[in-house]
């Protein structure tokens, strides 16, 4: 994403004049752009992402998609693209084994029963779209897919489209080819019927005028049921299969001869036995067919004698197409989409509502402390009024007695939700943003709202110094990767210090990159830094070429983008600091940073936060000097403390976490819980809409069941500016739902496989647990 956005920036100032050297590729780019362009984007959030990039730069691209498009359409249709889409339909799971089965995920198993309903969806919502053979395996598996197609209910002529009119139309062909008119180039079939239709032959191809034959076209269509007489006696006979490779069926009233049947050049052959099944003796018959109504010829029969025979047709061969009431074909049943499409995805999506919460235990995060038996009212996504006995209005009574109301979690430093973490071929990517690949179906989100986290910083991974900026996230289920976008965030960047960067644990074969030591690790900030300076004084004489990374470089200098840096050693920790100070900004967060406990007093100096883990250490030789009471000792020497996961497990419990506070340096309840409330909020820049409990703040709220750092505390309702997107109830009938749609998916499966269709094997997909080191060669 931030290569195809930097290449448009330089194929413009290219355009202009501005180089001094011939760059053949972005004369090319310039030369052709008023071309289709064709965009591989993949999935159905890359088409998001990648029409984004289109409006930035003026381009519609055409999408090729993945077949995944019905369970977004809304987002595709507004892209206004053109899409070319694959029918590549999964084939069902081979789910007779039960063990095997429960790998099968729940977001496969609805793929694979909703997967033929794509190019009705794109249909029915008005968007163009052209089929491509792109990804399936034969020609014959096309074309059973675009009856499958069908059957879900695309109607025959737009299909017919989707392969002709439709594909010019996308190429600006129109005027060539894609349709049967004069001065149109002469591409077309010739067939035995119907296109579409499973009996139908086709005999001939031309392309350009030139003629490809198949099948002879002037052969007789001889399916359908006869009565053949024979010396005196009649014999019914249905003759089946396709054209040119016949079978046969006698009958002699209710007795089956045994037959064989060959039909060439208009010359019939059929033998079959006689009706004594005591004795092995043939019939033969053999007749030029010129009328397949009626036909005589000759017939040579047991003893050896001639004779003549005569066929009657009594009725021509029908398609074996189950059709339900009115003749229509009958759609399979489809199980209803959900948002996301999978497992805890909701029917509908959640709508904001107003609710009092009554008689609650309070914590504030603000001057009033904890509040006993108080009532909290959120109306229209705001925290309206906190007091006791309030007045509900129109808003839901939650009985909150007994339990505990708090503020959202916020996870500083995550990376779940995301498709990628580290961008790590260059020691600077600045350019990259996560924003690009948030994955708004990771199961993860769910479970982190499970565990009363509402917001997360996704941050780049440690990979290189200087990394890509972050994406605030507030944890929207089942919305959009934009709509998860915190509303007004500032902007942020991940660096990161240590073993990482200068790729101490990566393996031999990749230790070529600078820098390789901490030293390096400092002229790196110090090189790009003074770059982004240098970039800036020509930025400001109008004539430069728009650099993505100076920009973004140039943002933390001038204080509009702010450094979350993954720390480990303190004297690191020093070094960034006083690089910082020389270049006249301030670092924002030290992220991990175990050993702030050591330069506490500078930090606090500095005026940088500390976002750390509470009890993490030996796991690499840098965190050899780490202490449970590293974040304790940051906070009484004031500085802003925060507790992190890095992780998707311990995300989902940051509320034990903020408990080791207590336990390791005596930290009152109340500032521990800001450790992962109120104050990764300040860290964030946005504790002027979340981190404490206050009229006029967003209503990110959770009702726990008990004291909220309890390992007994379960997070009863999770809601994000008056939405509740996790409820203890709700995920009680979301679990049963799951079970009944796998069991109800396995049984279609099974009867797929019942029915002698291929299946494919039950497969598990493992999920990736990204971390700061992700990183994928």
């Amino acid at each position: 994403m931030a290569l195809l956005r930097q290449m448009y920036h330089d194929a413009d100032w290219y355009a202009k004049g501005n180089a001094k050297r011939t760059d053949l590729a972005l004369e090319a780019l310039n030369a052709n752009k008023n071309l289709v362009q064709i965009f591989h984007s993949g999935n159905k959030h890359n088409s998001i992402k990648t029409d984004a990039i289109g409006d930035e730069f003026g381009i519609q691209y055409v999408l090729v998609g993945d077949g995944t498009e019905y369970e977004n359409i809304a987002a595709m249709k507004a892209t206004n693209a053109s899409f070319i889409i694959p029918i590549n339909f999964p084939k069902a799971y081979d789910v007779s084994d039960p063990y095997s089965a429960s790998v099968v995920e729940l977001e496969a198993m609805k793929h694979w029963n909703q997967a033929p309903s794509n190019p009705k969806a794109l249909l029915d919502n008005g968007i163009q779209f052209s089929f491509t053979m792109h990804s399936s395996k034969s020609g014959k598996e096309f074309k059973g897919n675009l009856m499958k197609a069908i059957k879900y209910g695309l109607d025959k002529t737009k299909a017919l489209e989707a392969l002709t009119t439709v594909p010019a139309r996308i190429l600006q062909q129109e005027d060539k080819v894609g349709s049967l008119q004069n001065g149109r180039q002469a591409n077309f079939l010739i067939t035995s019927g119907d296109i579409f239709d499973p009996k139908t032959v086709i005999y001939e191809n031309w392309v350009q005028g030139n003629q490809n034959v198949f099948k002879d076209k002037s052969q007789k269509d001889l399916r359908g049921k006869y009565t053949f007489n024979v010396a005196g006696n009649d014999y019914d006979v249905t003759i089946v299969g396709s054209p040119e490779k016949l079978k046969a069926t006698v009958m002699k009233d209710s007795l089956k001869l045994g037959s064989k049947i060959a039909f060439k050049n208009d010359w019939l052959q059929l033998q079959f036995t006689t009706p004594d099944t005591t004795k092995t003796e043939y019939i033969r018959l053999t007749a030029p067919v010129r009328n397949v109504k009626f036909f005589s010829g000759k017939a040579i029969i047991a003893n050896g004698s001639e004779t003549s025979f005569n066929a009657t047709q009594k009725e021509v061969s029908k398609s074996k197409d189950k059709k339900g009431k009115g003749g229509k074909m009958e759609a399979p049943k489809m199980l209803p989409i959900s948002y996301p499409n999978g497992a805890y995805g909701s029917a509908t999506l959640p709508k904001q509502e107003n609710v009092l919460f009554r008689n609650a235990t309070v914590w504030t995060n603000e001057k009033d402390g904890i509040l006993q038996n108080t009532d909290v009212l959120v109306k229209d996504g705001k925290i309206a009024r906190i007091g006791k006995n309030l007045s509900a209005g129109n808003a839901r009574i939650v009985d909150a007695t007994g339990k505990h109301l708090t503020a959202g979690i916020i996870d500083e430093h995550s990376h779940i939700a995301a498709f990628t973490i580290n961008e790590a071929g260059h020691n600077s990517t600045a350019e990259v943003n996560m924003e690009d690949v948030v994955n708004p179906e990771d199961v993860d989100i769910y479970r982190n709202l499970a565990g009363g986290v509402t917001t997360i910083q996704l941050l780049h991974g440690s990979a290189n110094p200087i990394g890509g900026r972050s994406a605030i996230l507030s944890l929207r289920w089942g919305r959009s990767a934009d709509e998860m976008l915190f509303k007004d965030a500032d902007g942020f960047i991940k660096f990161a210090l240590g073993e990482n960067v200068k790729q101490s644990n990566w393996g031999d074969t990749e230790t070529t990159r600078f820098p390789q030591t901490r030293m390096g690790v400092e002229q790196v900030f110090t090189d790009y830094f003074q770059r982004a300076k240098e970039y800036e004084a020509k930025k400001k004489s109008g004539n430069y070429r728009y650099d993505i990374e100076m920009e973004t470089i140039l943002e933390i200098l001038n204080k509009k983008r702010f450094v979350s840096c993954h720390s480990y050693v303190q004297s690191e920790i020093n070094m960034l600091m006083k690089v910082a100070d020389k270049f006249g900004f301030n670092i924002n967060t030290f992220t991990h940073i175990l050993e702030g406990y050591k330069v506490a007093d500078k930090m606090k100096e500095h005026g940088v936060g500390g976002s750390t883990f509470s009890d993490w250490w030996a796991y690499k030789y840098e965190v050899n000097d780490a202490i449970p009471y590293n974040g304790a000792i940051m906070h009484n020497q004031g500085v802003l403390v925060a507790f992190n996961s890095d992780d998707g497990e311990m995300s989902r419990r940051l509320n034990q976490e903020a408990a080791k506070a207590v336990k390791y340096g005596g930290v009152s309840e109340e500032d521990a819980w800001k450790f992962v409330t109120l104050n990764p909020a300040k860290l964030l820049h946005i504790d002027d809409k979340v981190g404490s409990i206050k009229t006029g703040k967003q209503a990110d709220l959770v009702l726990w069941t008990a004291h909220p750092m309890s390992i007994y505390a379960k997070a009863q309702t999770t809601m994000i500016e008056g939405t509740v997107y996790f409820d203890l109830e709700r995920d009680a009938q979301l679990r049963r739902k799951i079970q009944n749609e796998r069991n109800e998916l396995m049984n279609m499966m099974l009867a797929e496989k019942n029915k002698g269709m291929k299946t494919q094997p039950a497969k598990k997909k493992d999920k990736v647990h990204h971390h700061c080191d992700t990183v994928e060669f």
